[in-house]
């Protein structure tokens, strides 16, 4: 059995970003990615927001990853030439009754150390984008957009410079751990050839194969629930008359169907909310936009941009996020399960990483060190 130093399964935003923090440490993480290339699932089926903070329960973990993940993730884009912007967006109460919720956000979204966002009466978020119906609105300078796919480069360019390697192609079918401390994967090539990998330090960052490679191995905590979340988005035709993100009041599994816009200024639309059965699998997720959700889309969308013209939309593609709960139970946090919870050395699952994922990335990566003993702070000479 051929033996390395680290592991880490999946080469999404999140995987990438802790082989990064494990190659500064000068662990020469090798990434397995049984895509052709990287971040084919969560990482590229989403909308590319860096989050501010505001929904997340105060002290729980997506809270604190999101809010200092958005600053080192600007600095990150900044410091790597990745493409983003700091658009801004609006949360929008689009009637009275939706007032008080709104309130409640602003407040939670302080406790969270969200210190620079904006109360704004109906009429002046309409001075900052006429085309908007809003009651009163919460504006948020620090959110911002970003190009995943470019990001998730420069996180390989760090962690390849660090001595770090990404194998697509590379299907993990199980492992098991040894008595001589090490855990041993069997892994299959694209050609079908299967081999066996052993490490010291293994990062199970799957995304949504995440859970059951972690279930599979070390078994999962008592009460844990699984289910799959679809998220459709739908594509403006032509030119949208906003600048800024335009977010409804959240809903449970999502944040409503929401405008975002792309680097280069295109409007889509999502996501919205689809359970999928329970016991579904991922290698039988369908990721076809129904067209028939176009009107339920129409229908959210004028609540806040009442001139949506008539037959705007056309369907773009849909994403699916990993739930640790089911409709109608409250939202679990993040789970990072490491030595201290499942008893075997050098293993970090990361379960249920959905949304602010992206944003908390970098983070995420200083957790899984800390899971490991290791300190974030990398050696002197590997700071960059």
């Amino acid at each position: 059995m051929e033996t390395v130093q680290a592991l880490v399964i999946g080469a999404g935003v999140v995987g990438l970003a802790v082989a990064r923090a494990l190659a500064r440490h000068g662990l020469e993480p090798l990434v397995l990615e049984q895509e052709t290339t990287l971040g084919q699932g969560i990482s590229s089926r989403n909308s590319e927001v860096i989050h501010a903070g505001l929904y997340y329960p105060t002290g729980s973990l997506k809270a604190r990853c999101c809010v200092r993940g958005r600053q080192l993730l600007y600095d990150f884009c900044e410091a790597r030439h990745v493409p983003h912007r700091r658009c801004g967006k609006l949360l929008v109460a689009t009637a009275p009754a939706q007032r008080a919720a709104l309130e409640g956000l602003a407040a939670q979204a302080r406790l969270n150390g969200v210190d620079d966002l904006q109360w704004l009466s109906g009429p002046e978020a309409q001075a900052l984008e006429p085309a908007l119906q809003a009651d009163a609105a919460l504006l948020s300078p620090s959110t911002g957009i970003v190009d995943s796919h470019a990001l998730m480069l420069a996180l390989q360019a760090d962690l390849e410079a660090g001595g770090g390697q990404v194998l697509p192609c590379s299907r993990v079918l199980g492992w098991h751990s040894t008595r001589q401390g090490l855990h041993a994967l069997q892994v299959r090539s694209a050609d079908g050839e299967v081999s066996e990998l052993g490490c010291r330090v293994l990062v199970n960052a799957a995304g949504l194969w995440a859970t059951a490679l972690a279930e599979a191995s070390t078994g999962l905590p008592p009460g844990l629930t699984t289910a799959f979340c679809k998220g459709s988005y739908f594509s403006l035709q032509g030119r949208a008359p906003f600048t800024r993100l335009i977010y409804p009041m959240p809903e449970e599994g999502g944040l409503g169907v929401h405008l975002t816009l792309d680097l280069g200024g295109q409007a889509r639309f999502g996501p919205d909310v689809q359970w999928l059965p329970e016991g579904m699998t991922p290698e039988f997720l369908d990721y076809a936009v129904e067209p028939s959700r176009m009107q339920g889309f129409e229908a959210d969308i004028r609540r806040y941009w009442p001139g949506l013209p008539e037959g705007a939309l056309q369907p773009a593609y849909s994403g699916v996020r990993p739930k640790l709960h089911r409709p109608g139970t409250p939202a679990p946090d993040f789970q990072i399960d490491g030595p201290a919870r499942h008893g075997r050395a050098g293993l970090v699952h990361l379960l249920g990483i959905e949304s602010p994922g992206l944003t908390s990335c970098l983070v995420l990566a200083e957790e899984v060190l800390k899971c490991l003993a290791l300190d974030p702070a990398p050696p002197s000479h590997h700071r960059t």
